[in-house]
């Protein structure tokens, strides 16, 4: 399959200008003045974020979830473990997805398989997540940050968890897709 890529457009926008309107410790959000190839001039909003980590743990015909409370839509969901680590950016993907699983379930994976590197939302902003199946346990405590106060763990069947994303309980996007791309490699049943 040939696939076309417009690669002479995006190499001509300039940007012209560039400043920060906002800055926390999780986030930067920019607003870039461009040019376009035509000359038309424009703007680009951009949120700057650390890539972050889902993983998918499994276990035989389950899979871990946890469900936590998700303020900007002031609603508690069911989703992946997954997060980043906003004090080291630098941190390699797998020890972040080992910390991460260790933190919000309590699981210790003994193997982990990376199954890629997607983007979130690159229409806004740079941040992209690795995905990580993980398998093996050993069962330890959970030890959650304080923004994840309230956070949940638990298992559900696969089936469970497809019809989850099915019927909707399941709307975070990143969870959905993790998933789909494991399952299109190959890499669950």
């Amino acid at each position: 399959m040939k696939i076309f890529v417009a690669e002479f457009y995006m190499s001509e926008i300039k940007t012209l200008e560039s400043k920060i309107v906002y800055q926390n410790k999780w986030m930067l959000v920019r607003e870039d003045k461009i040019a376009r190839p035509s000359g038309a001039e424009g703007i680009f909003g951009v949120v700057e974020k650390p890539d972050f980590v889902v993983i998918i743990p499994v276990a035989g015909n389950d899979i871990y979830l946890v469900e936590q409370y998700r303020y900007p839509v002031q609603a508690r969901y069911w989703e992946l473990p997954q997060g980043s680590w906003e004090e080291n950016t630098d941190a390699d993907p797998l020890d972040v997805a080992i910390g991460e699983l260790r933190e919000e379930t309590g699981l210790i994976a003994q193997k982990m398989i990376y199954v890629g590197h997607q983007y979130l939302a690159y229409g806004y902003s740079n941040q992209g997540y690795h995905i990580y199946i993980a398998t093996d346990f050993d069962q330890q405590t959970t030890s959650l940050d304080a923004e994840e106060e309230g956070l949940v763990s638990k298992k559900f069947t696969l089936a469970a968890f497809e019809e989850m994303i099915k019927s909707g309980i399941i709307k975070d996007a990143s969870t959905v897709n993790a998933y789909n791309l494991a399952k299109m490699k190959g890499l669950i049943n």
